[in-house]
């Protein structure tokens, strides 16, 4: 970990799996859990925790698949499931589940995990700030504000868009810069880093923490199945990338939630990850013609990924919902490497004491 950090690491044995805990601050402080996003850990979240409060008790855990959590096999078919299950079991054995007395941030695919934790979970949390969050209805494969799928069996989501070289290297804990479209730092870096605050975090501590990625059909990406449908793969059921497919994945259920806890949107307008034009969705990439045969606009346009999560949140607040949308001019997805100071000023603004 970083010198400058606040963290200290400890296992916690939960019912379901031995997870590795990011923590800081007093035991009997306000209650933060925060929880990162895909290729990353606990540790993502040491700048944030940095600029909090004194009486602000983080509680970081890394998901199954990444840091030093335990590595069970990731069941797809639940969505987000085993990791909203794991994060349920950790408040347990904390002591602090089913009482509304968390607050929780997500980033990215982290987002997605604390969107189905308010449905399966619905009296764990006080309140929930979402930074660059995976969309309602998931990763890849929808065509419209209200998550409609292009095809039925999700054909241009999951782990079949991965690509196999950084797959490769990523398992092989290469850290190198080589080859840089398949590096796992240069990725890190370009899409989901620091940005202009990269001379103040340490590249390295990051670099390694996203090397304990787990790779493989269980982990990351997934399996891939058949399909008869642009690009020829649909989502399997196992990995990582699977789990936000849209066959798998849809939190939209938040809208009829009969206790609603407040929700802020943090997301930045330069984000290339979770976008209306994601480069990571393959229908994006079809449509810049880097990869070949893509059906056209009228059938698998990009995914609206911000317009998604802007229509579910309205749809939120209507129900009776508090919401409240932060868009940060010219950052990217990197949020709490790139802003950690001003995500941390979004957060306290939104803490239930």
């Amino acid at each position: 970990m970083t010198p400058s950090s606040p963290f200290t690491c400890s296992i916690v044995e939960t019912p379901r799996l031995a997870v590795n805990v990011w923590t800081s601050g007093p035991e009997d402080g306000v209650p933060l859990l925060l929880v990162h996003g895909n290729l990353t850990t606990g540790g993502f979240w040491t700048y944030v925790a940095a600029e909090l409060p004194d009486d602000v008790r983080v509680i970081a855990p890394d998901l199954r698949g990444f840091g030093l959590t335990d590595p069970a096999p990731v069941d797809a078919t639940r969505g987000l499931g085993d990791m909203v299950d794991d994060v349920h079991a950790l408040l347990e054995t904390l002591g602090l589940a089913g009482r509304a007395v968390v607050n929780a941030v997500g980033w990215s695919m982290g987002g997605g995990v604390l969107e189905q934790l308010m449905i399966e979970h619905p009296d764990d949390l006080a309140s929930v700030t979402l930074v660059a969050p995976l969309s309602p209805y998931g990763f890849g494969g929808t065509t419209d504000e209200h998550g409609t799928r292009a095809f039925s069996d999700g054909a241009s989501a999951g782990a079949g868009g991965a690509n196999p070289d950084f797959v490769r290297r990523l398992g092989a804990r290469d850290a190198s810069e080589d080859e840089p479209m398949s590096s796992p730092r240069v990725v890190m870096r370009t899409f989901f880093g620091a940005g202009d605050n990269a001379p103040h975090v340490d590249e390295d501590f990051l670099v390694a923490e996203l090397l304990t990625t787990r790779t493989g059909e269980d982990f990351y990406p997934g399996d891939a199945a058949p399909s008869e449908n642009w690009p020829t793969l649909a989502p399997g059921d196992r990995g990582i990338l699977n789990t936000m497919a849209p066959t798998h994945y849809d939190a939209s259920g938040i809208v009829d939630l009969t206790r609603k806890p407040p929700v802020t949107w943090v997301h930045g307008t330069a984000d290339q990850v979770v976008s209306d034009r994601s480069m990571f969705d393959l229908a994006t990439l079809g449509e810049l013609g880097a990869i070949p045969g893509w059906p056209g606009a009228d059938v698998l346009p990009p995914q609206p990924m911000v317009a998604q999560m802007r229509a579910v949140l309205a749809a939120y607040a209507a129900a009776g919902g508090t919401t409240r949308e932060v868009a940060l001019e010219g950052v990217a997805h990197g949020i709490p490497l790139e802003v950690p100071a001003r995500l941390a000023e979004e957060i306290v603004a939104t803490l239930v004491r």
